[in-house]
Formats: structure tokens, C-alpha cells, sequence
């Protein structure tokens, strides 16, 4: 059975920084590629950041560019979203999802259930 399981979420003052970590199992970790979106109430669901399989190439929404930073370490099955300078509008609840194409052009995709990011003062 699949699982992806985020942590790190928080109450964070303006300005400040939070580590978000995602945990993953029942899947080859190595072979999915993995992303952090994150959805404010009432708005659509946002693209954070992407990472490959092997960690080499990162991708950023401008919204997130410079302040954020997405790693990942094989060896643990675990995504993490380092987050700087965070400002009140960066509030949302941040999921993580992990995607693979298999045969055939079918898409592999998964989500976690997320965990609430809240920045004010």
C-alpha cells in the first residue's frame, strides 16, 4: 500500500523558516519523480516545486523561487521543502506528490494528506 506522509507544518512568524518533510513507502522511491504543491482556502491548488528522481534537477514556482529549496534522500524514502522567509500569503496547506510514467504512457501518481503551513504574527 501506498503512502506519503508529510510533516513539519506550523504556526511560523512572518519572516520565518520551516523544513516540511515527506515520507514515503510502499513505493520504489529512486523512481518517482517528487513535488510539493500546496492550496490556500479558496484558491487552486499551486506547483511549489519538483524534483527528479535522482535529485539533479529542480524546478520552483516564481511565487516560492529563491526562498524555497527542495531536496531529496533516496536512501531514507524522503522529499523535504526548505521554506525562508516565509510571508503570511505563503499559508496553505503543502502536500507532496510522487509521480512516475510507467509502460505504456500510464501515469503512476500519488498525494499525501498534507500539512498546514500558517504564517502570521
Amino acid at each position: 500500500q501506498v503512502q506519503l506522509v508529510e510533516s513539519g507544518g506550523g504556526l511560523v512568524q512572518p519572516g520565518g523558516s520551516l523544513r516540511l518533510s515527506c515520507l514515503a513507502s510502499g513505493v520504489t522511491f529512486s523512481t518517482y519523480a517528487m513535488s510539493w504543491y500546496r492550496q490556500a482556502p479558496r484558491k487552486e491548488r499551486e506547483l511549489v516545486a519538483t524534483i527528479t528522481t535522482g535529485g539533479g534537477i529542480t524546478n520552483y514556482a516564481d511565487s516560492l523561487k529563491g526562498r524555497c529549496t527542495i531536496s531529496r534522500d533516496n536512501a531514507k524514502n524522503t522529499v523535504y521543502l526548505q521554506m525562508n522567509s516565509l510571508h503570511p500569503e505563503d499559508t496553505a496547506v503543502y502536500s507532496c506528490q510522487a509521480a512516475r510514467q510507467g509502460s505504456g504512457g500510464l501515469i503512476y501518481s500519488y498525494w499525501g494528506p498534507g500539512t498546514q503551513v500558517t504564517v502570521s504574527s
